[in-house]
């Protein structure tokens, strides 16, 4: 394999080994049936918080290693290695976008009740953004948070939300002044027993079928006002700040897949015959394969781009929407050429690389499709 990252040290290298031993053993020889049960277990989130996996960024006062951003990046390419897409956003979006907003903008009290035992991996998080009426488009949330004394009273629903079912807690995105659009949004902390809160349905997808995935419904909901996150009608820039790791997070899980599907189809072409020859022995296979490889740098190489710019502390809006468009779209082509490339045995569910094919088309849909990315692109340059 041609190697040559340039973003990481030998430290980010060894905690990749660990992380590799780890999901070799633990995560691998179980995703098969994870995901024909529709879910991980529980326990897996207990696992990672036991490793210091969840709380990589966060401080060591609420339980983190402080480790940096470089360390959840390596994290996430090697989840995105485990060969399902359900557990590697299940788990990931534990530490990546429900657990983010708490780090950034809750109190220390906030903190300690819900951000502490979240990188502890007993409580799950969820990050509840969604609508039916609205995905991309924050601005037209309908989800209401009206103030009523000591509480916000809740009205609207969520739906595509992952960890939803199982969540102990959502970070909530709502409404509290309808009448200012993405000026008048708010985030809230809801907790899963509170009353008119429920979990109205799981859903089935065509990937990602390990993770749960809710629909969620509020009804006069009573959310005690001590859970607002940060401060009223400043939401909006706390769920765009939110957007970017988010973004960068999909691009490092596209880039492992990447790399497991290449490995994979790889041993697949050399140990496969036709014509009196192996596969990988026919020119054009090889010359498919190489540029499937070189796809594979170029998205990998503009991701690491933006992931540095982000380890710098830049705001770079551009670069990250650029590499989370080309990583997963690559992702896509790299999963249907390898799949083609299986012939036959690619549309059987008992070779990995169907589940790959299917896990990879949310890619460009999820957190922000590609043509929200050229939007966001095209008004960088000033479009």
């Amino acid at each position: 394999m041609l190697h040559g990252h340039g973003v990481y040290q030998e430290e980010h290298e060894a905690f990749r080994r660990t992380v590799r031993a780890v999901v070799e053993k633990e995560i691998l020889p179980h995703v098969g049936r994870w995901e024909e049960a529709e879910e991980f277990p529980r326990e897996l989130f207990a696992r990672f918080g036991e490793l210091g996996f969840l709380g990589l960024k966060y401080p060591e006062e609420y339980g983190g290693t402080d480790a940096g951003v470089l360390y959840e990046a390596v994290l996430l390419e090697e989840l995105g290695r485990c060969g399902s897409g359900g557990v590697s956003a299940g788990l990931g979006a534990q530490f990546t976008i429900s657990t983010g907003p708490l780090h950034l903008f809750g109190t220390d009290e906030q903190k300690r009740r819900w951000l502490a035992p979240a990188i502890r991996g007993e409580k799950i998080g969820a990050l509840g953004i969604t609508e039916p009426d609205a995905g991309s488009d924050v601005a037209g949330l309908r989800t209401t948070a009206r103030r009523d004394g000591a509480h916000y009273v809740v009205n609207g629903s969520k739906t595509y939300i992952t960890n939803g079912v199982r969540a102990d807690f959502i970070v909530l995105a709502v409404k509290t002044d309808p009448s200012r659009g993405h000026k008048g949004l708010s985030m809230l902390v809801v907790e899963k027993d509170t009353p008119g809160f429920t979990v109205s349905r799981k859903l089935k997808k065509l990937g990602w079928r390990a993770s749960d995935t809710a629909e969620l419904f509020f009804e006069d909901c009573r959310i005690p006002a001590e859970n607002l996150l940060g401060v009223e009608d400043q939401g909006f820039s706390q769920i765009m700040g939110n957007f970017q790791w988010e973004r960068l997070s999909l691009a490092l899980g596209a880039v492992g897949a990447m790399e497991d599907m290449l490995e994979r189809v790889v041993e697949h072409v050399k140990s496969r015959r036709a014509f009196g020859q192996s596969l990988s022995q026919m020119q054009v296979v090889r010359h498919k394969l190489a540029d499937l490889f070189t796809a594979r740098e170029c998205a990998r190489q503009l991701t690491y781009h933006a992931l540095r710019l982000h380890a710098a502390g830049e705001w770079a809006v551009a670069q990250t929407s650029m590499a989370k468009k080309v990583a997963t779209e690559t992702a896509c082509r790299v999963a249907d050429e390898c799949l083609q490339l299986h012939g036959g045995a690619g549309y059987m569910m008992e070779y990995d690389i169907q589940r790959h094919w299917r896990d990879a088309r949310l890619g460009p849909i999820g957190g922000g499709a590609s043509e929200v990315m050229n939007e966001i692109i095209a008004k960088q340059l000033g479009l």
